[in-house]
């Protein structure tokens, strides 16, 4: 991004950026916590995996109602409400002792602490401040946060459980998404209502009878399927291939780091190239990177590879997919269209944290989930395809 950008601009940039690094950085520790907290409780890892498959799809639906709010009272009102949801999340997930107040409080309460603080209601603010030149870059960079949060999180979780016992972790924790609310100040601002604009519901009704939102929507539940799976159960997958808890946390952060380059990438290509076209290539190339996993011993060098690999199209599909939406439909209402579509995301994360607890417990392995990942990842590319880039006209108010 060019450094002639003024500097509200970049203050917004940044400050989002930072928010996302805080709360995705965090979010991406939860799979440290499934061993240290279901030996303490005696819970299996269907469990945990569906605390973590219920926190993503209340993420999703919450989505459609913090981007709603976002679009009527402002981000920063939001982001505040979503930092407290989450902070109260956490600390309840500390004093769970059941499988339900795990449900309510690492799954419901989280989930909809993560809808108030990530990218559907960050980058429509973002995408207002910055210029329309700069736009794709910096949803890019916005996005490239919640990779260097897991890069920078990941391992500071997994130091913090060794030396400090996973309860201890959790407070620590909670402290880094409590951040977001004072940080929210810097990041406040609505869309300013134009005279004779077309209301929330025609643009919702006008985006659903498209095909292309249609083919958004379930290319983005494949990303979901993705990366809540291997967020959550690739530790444990390389832990039972013979590797330690080490080495699991360091290759979700090395998905973190190389996703840096990633975001912004694919942002940067996004301003000159075809959105629909990258966002194809991001899910099939995700193909080889699973197989080559599955077909090789498991060894530090292979899992370290395999999380380069899928780091650098890890988050690219988010300033892509979010690109699109406000390319296509707008960004007057882009933070409720975002919150939509991102929750096909988290259908897919739903099924993808659900299914790899299910099949573990029921065959003792993840590779029909591996291999269901190699098949969808085919599918979200052929459906990124038939998508018209072209911006949709605006129907005139009633």
């Amino acid at each position: 991004m060019s450094s002639h950008a003024p500097t509200p601009y970049l203050r917004t940039l940044y400050i989002g950026a930072l928010i996302v690094l805080l709360v995705m950085g965090v979010r991406a520790t939860f799979g440290l916590f499934m061993q240290p907290m279901g030996t303490a409780h005696g819970w299996g890892r269907d469990v945990f995996s569906m605390a973590f498959a219920i926190q993503n799809l209340v993420w999703g639906i919450g989505c459609i109602f913090f981007g709603m709010l976002a679009d009527r009272y402002g981000a920063g009102r939001t982001i505040v409400l979503g930092a407290i949801l989450g902070t109260l999340g956490l600390i309840g997930m500390r004093f769970a002792t059941d499988e339900l107040s795990l449900y309510l409080t690492a799954g419901v309460l989280v989930g909809l602490g993560q809808a108030g603080t990530t990218f559907p209601v960050i980058l429509p603010v973002v995408a207002r401040a910055v210029p329309a030149a700069y736009r794709s870059t910096a949803m890019g960079i916005a996005s490239a946060g919640g990779s260097l949060g897991q890069f920078a999180v990941v391992p500071t979780g997994q130091l913090l459980i060794s030396s400090m016992d996973w309860t201890g972790a959790i407070w620590v924790l909670s402290m880094l998404v409590a951040v977001g609310a004072p940080l929210a100040y810097f990041v406040r601002g609505k869309p300013e209502t134009q005279r004779g604009e077309h209301s929330l519901k025609t643009a919702v009704r006008q985006a659903v009878a498209d095909r292309s939102f249609h083919f958004l929507f379930w290319s983005y539940a494949v990303c979901g399927f993705h990366t809540a799976f291997i967020t959550l159960h690739l530790p444990a997958f390389l832990v039972d291939g013979g590797l330690t808890a080490t080495h699991g946390a360091t290759a979700i952060a090395f998905i973190g780091l190389f996703n840096v380059f990633g975001c912004f990438y694919a942002g940067k290509l996004g301003e000159r190239l075809s959105k629909k076209t990258l966002l194809a290539g991001v899910y099939f190339l995700r193909a080889f990177g699973i197989l080559f996993l599955i077909a090789l011993p498991t060894t530090p060098l292979v899992a370290y590879l395999f999380a380069a690999w899928m780091g650098v199209f890890w988050l690219g599909t988010v300033p892509l997919t979010q690109g699109l939406i406000g390319q296509i439909y707008g960004l007057r209402y882009a933070a409720t269209l975002s919150g939509i579509v991102f929750l096909g995301h988290q259908i897919g994360s739903f099924i993808g944290v659900w299914m790899g607890g299910y099949v573990y417990q029921t065959t003792g392995s993840y590779t029909i989930v591996w291999w269901a990942g190699i098949v969808l990842a085919v599918v979200a590319a052929v459906l990124c395809l038939p998508i018209k880039e072209q911006a949709r006209a605006i129907p005139a108010p009633a």
